[in-house]
């Protein structure tokens, strides 16, 4: 009777294959529902095949029942390699799963912290470093697997381009790097990669679109919002995650601003930006932190190439130059310019005396946020091999997922300004040898080369998208069509 029952479900199930086969022409609806639209479920009949035979000793039986009753239906036979043929993941599940692999492995590493078997001269090691081993093996994975796809619409100058020197120079170098580079992350498959980029820059938006003293930043709002509802009406990308697997990037103080003209921009995709204040809708979960690098040239200014040697004499205990920008550099001038030898604060610097001088004769430089939170002069003063000194409120520093920055600078609260040189004076000369140290060690992250070079400053920002798209996990439908 079992035998019976399987035989008769078979049979069944053969008589819709025929109808199938009768029916399949050109337009008719059973032969575009079965065979025309892969991305559809399989249909009924097949899942029913499935689930009614666990075994295969009852697939042989029925299979040869089946001969025995209806030997003229012999493509019948084809229904047991359909059957064992087992599913294989679409290129979204391989992704989610090679992604699953580097997690594990950047697990492992973290709880071992031992990265001595490799042979790598540039293994991260040092204080500088929250967990140099886990760091590594997170960077490797990183150059294994990490693809990012740039989308191709918008013209320049706003999208595909920005600037390149002065003070935005970072905004620029990435787009170019990620556009025209040959760093092995970029790819031209869409359904190969972990992250999408959304390369319009900021900085052009507003020298092409805001109207000077307005301070209307509407157009802006409106350029990312057309924008984004251009590339997610003609790509399936943005919908799949409502954005959180792109990127954008800017440098300019109006970044974060820009992207509230998308609200899934400003609160689902990951920002990168060099305004990253935490008091301003920056969250370090999913934003990153673009370090603030002004190059005049484009290039870093020679005399910061080379910085003295350990024992060439600092003279001043700390330096700063700027104007007064934002709240908190009135008060550092307030009470320390011209006001101290050992400090050398100036609102502007007279034209006879030269920044990058002051910079390396200095033990501390003073990095005082201005308009907004970021500072070029962390890094030059990193370039300076002189221990920045962050004077600012909920800053989050660049690159903190994996850098010590306690270990390379010094952070004073603002209402400690008035007490600055006790502060500074307090640090003793083996603390400060070991900063200084700590400053030298993490140089090369901040460096922008040309072309990138591996741990350099495009690659500490690529790392730190990367960790921001491990924590996200897509739920990749698997499918017999890949």
């Amino acid at each position: 009777m079992e035998v019976s029952r399987w035989v008769f479900l078979v049979l069944s199930q053969l008589l819709i294959l025929s109808l199938v086969k009768a029916f399949r022409s050109p337009g008719h609806a059973i032969s575009s529902l079965f065979f025309s639209n892969p991305k559809l479920e399989e249909p009924v009949w097949k899942a029913n095949l499935q689930t009614h035979f666990p075994t295969s000793s009852q697939l042989q039986a029925v299979v040869s029942a089946a001969n025995s009753v209806a030997p003229s239906m012999q493509h019948s036979r084809t229904i047991p390699v359909i059957l064992k043929k087992a599913k294989t993941p679409n290129k979204a599940a391989q992704l989610e799963e090679g992604l699953a692999r580097a997690r594990a492995a950047i697990r492992k590493a973290a709880s071992t912290r031992n990265v001595s078997r490799a042979i790598d001269a540039d293994i991260p090691k040092g204080d500088i470093y929250r967990n140099p081993s886990e760091f590594y093996q997170s960077y490797v994975e990183m150059e294994k697997r990490f693809k990012v796809y740039v989308y191709q619409d918008g013209d320049p100058p706003m999208v595909h381009e920005g600037p390149c020197k002065d003070i935005y120079t970072i905004e620029g170098r990435f787009i170019e790097e990620m556009e025209f580079g040959m760093n092995g992350f970029r790819t031209r498959d869409a359904q190969r990669a972990h992250v999408y980029f959304l390369p319009f820059s900021v900085t052009r938006m507003v020298a092409y679109l805001y109207q000077p003293l307005s301070y209307d930043i509407s157009p802006l709002q409106r350029f990312v919002s057309g924008y984004v509802r251009s590339i997610s009406s003609k790509y399936p990308f943005w919908n799949r995650t409502q954005g959180a697997d792109h990127f954008m990037l800017s440098c300019h103080d109006w970044g974060p601003h820009a992207t509230k003209g998308n609200p899934f921009l400003y609160n689902t995709s990951i920002r990168v930006l060099c305004n990253a204040n935490t008091s301003e809708g920056f969250v370090p979960r999913k934003d990153v932190s673009l370090p603030e690098i002004n190059l005049y040239d484009g290039n870093i200014s020679p005399k910061l190439l080379s910085p003295p040697s350990d024992d060439a004499p600092r003279p001043y205990l700390a330096f700063f130059s700027g104007g007064l920008h934002g709240p908190i550099r009135p008060i550092l001038l307030q009470h320390w310019k011209g006001q101290d030898t050992d400090i050398r604060v100036y609102e502007y610097l007279p034209k006879e005396l030269d920044y990058y001088s002051f910079m390396l004769q200095s033990k501390f430089c003073l990095c005082p946020s201005g308009y907004e939170v970021a500072s070029p002069r962390i890094v030059e003063a990193i370039y300076a091999e002189c221990v920045p000194v962050i004077l600012s409120n909920n800053y989050v520093l660049p690159f903190s997922d994996v850098l010590r920055w306690e270990a390379f600078s010094v952070s004073v609260r603002v209402s400690d300004i008035p007490r600055l040189k006790k502060v500074l004076r307090g640090v003793s000369e083996d603390e400060y040898r070991k900063l200084k140290a700590g400053v030298r060690a993490v140089r090369r992250h901040f460096v922008l080369n040309q072309p990138a070079k591996r741990f350099d400053v495009f690659h500490m920002i690529l790392h730190s998208i990367w960790l921001r798209r491990l924590d996200i996990k897509i739920a990749a439908n698997r499918s017999m069509h890949d």
